[in-house]
C-alpha cells in the first residue's frame, strides 16, 4: 500500500481519537458518545420475570424473544439506553437498568401488558375504573339491559336522573381530525358488574403515539391510527355523533370523550390527570405495543454503585501496571522498535476507547478484563514482526530489507493467531446470546475489538513509524539499536 496513502490513513483515525476521547460527553450528529457503565458498575436495578402461564402450558421461544424486544424498546424509550434485557432459560427474561433509581416504575413500565381499546358506549363511563370488553371472548353479545340496543354491544343502564351526562368542550383543530376533547369525565356512570362493553378496535391499529399537550397545556398523548383504523374510526364517529368511545387500557378506563362529531383524519388525543411522567410512559407502552405474554416478576433489586466502583478503580489500577510493564519490556528488549511499537500501543489504547464509544459497548468488569487482556495481545504482532527482523539481521540482511521481511514473513502468523481469535469471540457472542450470559458476551465483544485494533496499529502504525525513523538516521551500523548485540553484528560480518 501507498505510504502516503497509509499515514492519511492514520491522520484520520488519530483525529476521530481525538474529537471522540477529549471531551467526556460529546454529541456530534445526534449521538451521544460517551462510555457506558454496566450495572456492576454505576448501579441500577435488575428485574426477574418469569411468563404468567402454567408450567404445563408450553411457551414457544418467538414469544419469550419478541416480549424481551418489546421490553427492551420501552426501557431505551425512558431513556435507559445501557439496559440489557435477556431471556434466561425457557420462561423467564432479565432485565438490567444501569443508573435507574425506580423499581416500582421499572417494574410497572416493563410489566404491564399494554393492550389499550378503543370501547364503545352509549353514555359516559368514569375513569380509573375497571370495566369487562368483549375483545378476545370471541363471541358477539347483545343488549340484555334498558336502553337503545346495538348489535354487538351490550350498553350501561340508562343514568338515574341524580346523574349529569358529561359533555365535554371542543379541541381546536390545530392538528387535522384532532377534533375532539378526551378528558376525565366529571361526573359519569359507573361501569356496572357483568356487564361486557363492545371493543370497536385495539391498539395494534395504532401507527404511533407521542407525547403533547391538549388546549389547557396539559400533558397528552397524541395518536395516529393506521388506514384501515382511521376508517374504523371515521365510520364510527360519523354514525355515533352524540354517543362516547371510552379508550381503556388493560381494561382500566382513562378516558371516555363524547364523539362531537365525525373525525375522518385517524387521529386524535388522550387526555386526563397525567404528569409529564405518565403521558411519556403511556406514548411507550402505545408505541412499542403489548407484551405477547403476560410476565410476573419473580426477584427484583437495587444493585449500589459501591462495589462496582471499588472494582473499576482496582480494574484500572490493574490495567495501567499491566500496560506499563509491556510498554518498559518492549523498550529494553526490543529498544528502538520497542519504542516505536509503545507509541502504537498508545495509539491502540485510544483507538479502542474510540471504537467502543462508536459501537457502542456496554462497559462492565468483564468488558474491561477483555480490554486489559487484549493490551496484552496487543503487542503480539509487533514481537513476531521483531523477532523475524532480528534472524533476517542475523541473516546478514540489510537493515531495511529485514524490516520490509520481518513485516511479510511475521505476517501470516498474525493472520491465523487473530483470526482464531476472532472465531473464538464470535462464539462467545452467541453463547452470550443465546443463553443470555450476557457477562461472557461483553468480555468477548471488548477482546474482538481489542483484536482488529491491534492488527491496525501493530501492521501499520508499527511499520510507517520504523520507516519514518530510518529514512532519516541511518542505523545500518548500530544493529545493537535493534536488539541485537554487537559481538552478534560483528560474528555476522567476519562469517560473510
Amino acid at each position: 500500500m501507498n505510504r502516503t496513502l497509509m499515514w492519511i490513513i492514520i491522520g484520520i483515525v488519530l483525529a476521530v481519537d481525538i474529537v471522540v476521547n477529549v471531551p467526556s460527553r460529546i454529541q456530534i450528529l445526534g449521538f451521544d458518545w460517551h462510555i457506558r457503565q454496566g450495572l456492576d458498575l454505576q448501579g441500577g436495578i435488575q428485574v426477574l420475570l418469569e411468563a404468567d402461564l402454567p408450567a404445563s402450558q408450553s411457551i414457544s421461544a418467538d414469544s419469550m424473544n419478541v416480549a424481551a424486544q418489546v421490553i427492551s424498546s420501552r426501557v431505551n424509550a425512558l431513556g435507559v439506553s445501557e439496559a440489557v434485557v435477556q431471556v434466561s432459560l425457557p420462561r423467564r427474561i432479565v432485565a438490567e437498568l444501569p443508573g435507574y433509581n425506580d423499581p416500582a416504575e421499572a417494574v410497572k413500565l416493563i410489566q404491564n401488558t399494554a393492550l389499550l381499546e378503543f370501547v364503545e358506549t352509549q353514555y359516559p363511563l368514569s375513569a380509573n375504573q375497571s370495566i369487562v370488553t368483549d375483545y378476545l371472548v370471541g363471541s358477539e353479545s347483545t343488549s340484555t339491559t334498558e336502553g337503545s340496543s346495538v348489535p354487538g354491544t351490550i350498553m350501561p343502564p340508562t343514568p338515574t336522573p341524580t346523574e349529569t351526562p358529561f359533555t365535554p368542550t371542543l379541541l381546536p383543530s390545530a392538528t387535522p381530525g384532532l377534533s375532539a376533547l378526551l378528558g376525565t369525565p366529571q361526573a359519569a356512570s359507573t361501569p356496572v358488574p357483568g356487564t361486557v362493553y363492545h371493543t370497536l378496535m385495539t391498539g395494534a391499529m395504532l401507527k404511533s403515539a407521542s407525547v403533547g399537550t391538549d388546549n389547557a397545556n396539559q400533558p397528552a398523548v397524541n395518536f395516529l391510527l393506521t388506514a384501515d383504523g382511521a376508517k374504523i374510526f371515521a365510520d364510527y364517529t360519523t354514525n355515533h355523533v352524540g354517543w362516547f368511545l371510552a379508550i381503556v387500557l388493560d381494561k382500566n378506563i382513562i378516558s371516555c370523550p363524547k364523539v362531537n362529531e365525525p373525525i375522518p383524519g385517524g387521529s386524535g388525543q388522550i387526555t386526563g390527570s397525567f404528569t409529564v411522567s405518565e403521558a411519556n410512559q403511556l406514548a411507550i407502552w402505545l408505541s412499542y405495543g403489548a407484551l405477547p405474554v403476560a410476565l410476573k416478576v419473580i426477584r427484583e433489586q437495587t444493585i449500589g454503585p459501591t462495589l462496582g466502583q471499588d472494582s473499576l478503580r482496582r480494574s484500572l489500577i490493574a490495567g495501567m501496571i499491566g500496560l506499563l510493564a509491556v510498554v518498559l519490556f518492549m523498550l529494553l528488549y526490543y529498544r528502538l522498535p520497542g519504542a516505536l511499537a509503545d507509541l502504537a500501543l498508545l495509539m491502540y489504547a485510544v483507538t479502542s476507547l474510540t471504537v467502543y464509544r462508536l459501537i457502542p459497548v456496554t462497559f462492565s468488569l468483564p468488558g474491561i478484563a477483555g480490554f486489559i487482556l487484549s493490551v496484552g495481545m496487543a503487542v503480539d504482532a509487533n514481537i513476531l514482526i521483531f523477532e523475524r527482523m532480528k534472524e533476517e539481521l542475523r541473516g546478514g540482511k540489510i537493515l531495511r530489507d529485514a524490516v520490509d521481511m520481518g513485516f511479510s514473513r511475521a505476517w501470516p502468523s498474525i493472520r491465523d493467531s487473530n483470526i482464531s481469535t476472532l472465531i473464538t469471540c464470535g462464539i462467545l457472542v452467541w453463547f452470550g446470546g443465546t443463553f443470555g450470559a450476557s457477562i461472557v458476551k461483553g468480555f468477548a465483544i471488548t477482546l474482538a475489538a481489542g483484536v482488529l485494533v491491534s492488527m491496525f496499529t501493530a501492521i501499520v502504525v508499527t511499520r510507517n513509524l520504523l520507516h519514518l525513523v530510518l529514512d532519516r538516521i541511518d542505523f545500518s551500523a548500530r544493529h545493537s539499536w535493534f536488539g541485537i548485540s554487537d559481538e552478534t553484528q560483528n560474528s555476522t560480518e567476519s562469517a560473510e
